[in-house]
């Protein structure tokens, strides 16, 4: 059967335009279909104009800060929406670099929604279209939890479309969304309240890292509250009412709903396609990224592994690479650098001390300092700390994390070495810059603590 393209993607952030190009790039013809923003959550209402809040409320902190410097720095305020001009212009300008970036390699673009009819065929606006093969790469999106009155909170999206700051705002969630907007909130002058479920925020984190960024959010008067999921919404006046267990209530101008994202497989012709999905929605796949449908693959958050846009775009090249390059290859879900752009922001890479401990014996080395920026300033809550984690019989180093100033620029050279394999002597025998943070992560030379003997015993 002759198919109009070789392959179709279906969704246009970071996985599915990566896969499309290069793809492309590699001889194929390639359809892709967009149906709401280029460059997905991450470009739009994610990482990207995410990131530029976070630096615009840094800023405020770094002018009060200027004064123990000698700086005589005066501020009136901040204006939103000169921010969120800003913000917007960059994001539409890259979001126009991805458009720019298949008509070069010579992909054909739909800006319409697609849908599959079967494992062939592609409903795209008001016109079908055959491929090959066919990827999809939907992503993810945010939603609200079934509670009384839902309706009245935002989703994260909701804070890149805001006219003004709300003065008192809610935020719920305990992962690292709900903590990054806590962070830009109360940075641009809000009154934040956190509510998540469980005693510490950001669960699946190491629980160093967890407890450190408790005492950080705390010592910027972000109002944590633990054991603490809303039951109802309610609207009073201009306000909004919200109630938690043991009937704790506040009173807010906004509540952000942060619980997580879910996969965008909705209305998208699965099940007619034969293509099989798990409880939460997410399309099942196995090593290569073929779903139940042979010739239909899935990449990104629609899968639900991995959920970071670096991830998303590696593996939708290695499929590319693997489909048209002629050089099969997978992109590993192991050891992934990961960054939580909070104030002070976390990185982390490898494993947390429980999960090293639950496979054997290991080393913990911890160390807590006050940055020598802050040593000046005198800024409560703005401490370092960093771990790592080192297996016992090996060497090697499992796990390495880090709260405080520049971790994620810092945590991405240690990702390096991590996923070389890189033992602890290795970081030992590196020398230092000096004076910097980093320099800690290759002078830790007093171990902290063992963890896992019982697990090796057994």
């Amino acid at each position: 059967m002759a198919y109009d393209f070789d392959l179709f993607v279906i969704g246009g952030g970071s996985a599915g335009v990566r896969c499309a190009r290069i793809s492309a790039g590699h001889g194929a013809r390639v359809g892709i279909a967009e149906e709401r923003f280029w460059g997905g959550t991450c470009v739009n209402v994610g990482c990207v104009p995410k990131k530029i809040m976070v630096n615009a409320a840094e800023y405020g902190m770094w002018a009060e800060d200027a004064a123990a410097f000698g700086w005589s720095v005066t501020t009136h305020g901040h204006d939103w929406a000169k921010l969120a001009q800003a913000r917007d212009a960059e994001v539409a300008r890259l979001s126009s670099i991805y458009d720019k970036l298949l008509q070069g390699a010579g992909a054909t673009i739909f800006n319409a929604r697609a849908t599959l009819v079967d494992a062939h065929t592609i409903q795209v606006g008001d016109q079908r279209v055959t491929a090959e093969r066919i990827v999809i790469a939907t992503g993810g999106q945010a939603f609200k939890p079934d509670i009384h009155g839902a309706e009245l909170g935002l989703i994260s999206d909701d804070l890149f479309t805001l006219k003004s700051l709300p003065k008192r705002v809610v935020v719920v969630g305990g992962g690292y969304i709900a903590l990054e907007f806590a962070c830009i909130l109360r940075g641009l002058g809000a009154e934040v309240d956190v509510m998540y479920r469980a005693a510490l925020p950001l669960r699946g984190f190491d629980d160093d890292i967890r407890q450190a960024m408790v005492e950080a959010l705390t010592a910027q008067g972000i109002r944590l509250n633990a054991n603490a999921a809303p039951t109802s919404l309610a609207k009073v006046g201009d306000q909004i009412i919200v109630t938690a267990a043991d009937n704790m209530m506040r009173e807010v101008d906004a509540v952000f709903f942060c619980t997580g994202r879910k996969p965008y497989t909705a209305g998208l012709g699965l099940e007619a396609a034969g293509v099989a999905t798990d409880k939460a929605g997410a399309i099942i796949v196995d090593d290569d990224h073929r779903s139940s449908q042979p010739n239909i693959h899935a990449v990104g958050d629609v899968i639900d592994r991995v959920n970071l846009t670096p991830m998303a775009t590696a593996v939708g090249h290695a499929l590319a690479d693997t489909l048209f390059g002629n050089k099969p290859r997978r992109a590993s879900y192991q050891n992934v650098p990961t960054a939580v752009f909070t104030s002070p922001p976390i990185g982390t890479v490898g494993l947390s001390e429980a999960e090293a401990a639950a496979q054997g014996p290991v080393d913990v080395y911890v160390t807590r300092f006050t940055p020598m920026r802050h040593t000046i300033s005198r800024r409560q809550g703005r401490r370092t700390l960093m771990k790592l984690i080192v297996c016992q019989r090996t060497d090697k180093v499992l796990g390495a994390h880090m709260i405080g100033e520049d971790a994620a620029e810092i945590m991405q050279g240690i990702g390096i070495a991590v996923v070389m394999g890189a033992t602890k002597a290795d970081f030992d025998r590196t020398i230092g810059i000096h004076p910097t943070a980093a320099e800690e992560f290759v002078t830790l030379r007093t171990r902290t603590r063992e963890a896992g003997v019982k697990a090796a015993a057994e």
